[in-house]
C-alpha cells in the first residue's frame, strides 16, 4: 500500500553508527554547511551554484551541487509541479543535502523552492548554523528575457501550468542569511556566498 510522503513505517527503526559527522568532517578538513539557493526560474541560481562550487573546489573543499532540473531527471522524476509535488521535491532534496552534510560534504542546492514553509522545513533538518539560505533575487522581467530553457515562453503560451513566476507566486524568503541580486556582478555574488561558507570553517 502506498504511504503518504514523509511518513515513516512503524516497523522502521533508525540505526545508529559509531562514526560521527565530526570525524568525517575532520578527515576532509572542513565544516559541512548546506547552501540553499532559491529564486525564480532563470534568476541565476545554477550559474551562481556553479561559480561557488568552482571557487570552493579551488580551495580544496569537498562539494556537490544538487540542481533542481538534474534531480528531476532521476531521484524526483516521478514528481510534477503541483504544490504537493513541489513540497515533496524540496523534502527529498533537503534529505539528500542532510546526508551529504552528515558525510562531511558541503552541498550546494539550486532549487526554485517557492514556498517559505517548505524552505523552513528544509532548514529544520539541519543543526543550528548549518543551513545558509541564499535568495537570488532577479526581476521577473529579466528572468523572462533570459529564459534559457524557454519555460517562460511556453508558460505564456499555455503549454506549462503552475510555473513559478507566471501562473504561481514565488514567496520572498523571510529568513535568508544571504540576499544577492541576479542582475549584479557574478564575481561579487560568488565572493559573498563563499565568504559566508568560509566563515563557518
Amino acid at each position: 500500500m502506498a504511504r503518504k510522503p514523509g511518513t515513516i513505517h512503524e516497523d522502521v527503526t533508525r540505526q545508529h553508527y559509531t562514526l560521527t559527522t565530526e570525524e568525517r568532517s575532520q578527515l576532509k578538513e572542513q565544516v559541512p554547511v548546506a547552501v540553499w539557493l532559491t529564486g525564480l526560474p532563470g534568476s541565476g541560481k545554477s550559474t551562481l551554484a556553479d561559480a561557488v562550487e568552482r571557487r570552493l573546489h579551488a580551495l580544496g573543499k569537498h562539494t556537490m551541487v544538487l540542481d533542481g532540473d538534474n534531480v528531476r531527471t532521476g531521484l524526483n522524476r516521478d514528481l510534477g509541479f503541483a504544490p504537493e509535488d513541489r513540497q515533496e521535491n524540496v523534502r527529498r532534496v533537503a534529505e539528500v543535502a542532510k546526508l551529504m552534510c552528515d558525510a562531511g560534504i558541503i552541498p550546494i542546492v539550486a532549487l526554485v523552492s517557492p514556498f517559505n514553509t517548505d524552505r523552513d522545513t528544509a532548514r529544520g533538518l539541519f543543526a543550528e548554523g548549518q543551513f545558509l539560505e541564499v535568495w537570488v533575487e532577479t526581476p521577473a522581467e529579466l528572468c523572462a528575457e533570459r529564459d534559457p530553457k524557454g519555460l517562460y515562453r511556453k508558460a505564456k503560451a499555455g503549454k506549462i501550468k503552475n510555473m513559478t513566476g507566471v501562473g504561481q507566486d514565488y514567496e520572498a524568503p523571510e529568513h535568508a542569511e544571504i540576499h544577492v541580486h541576479g542582475d549584479a556582478d557574478l564575481t561579487g555574488n560568488t565572493d559573498e556566498v563563499v565568504s559566508a561558507i568560509l566563515a563557518k570553517q
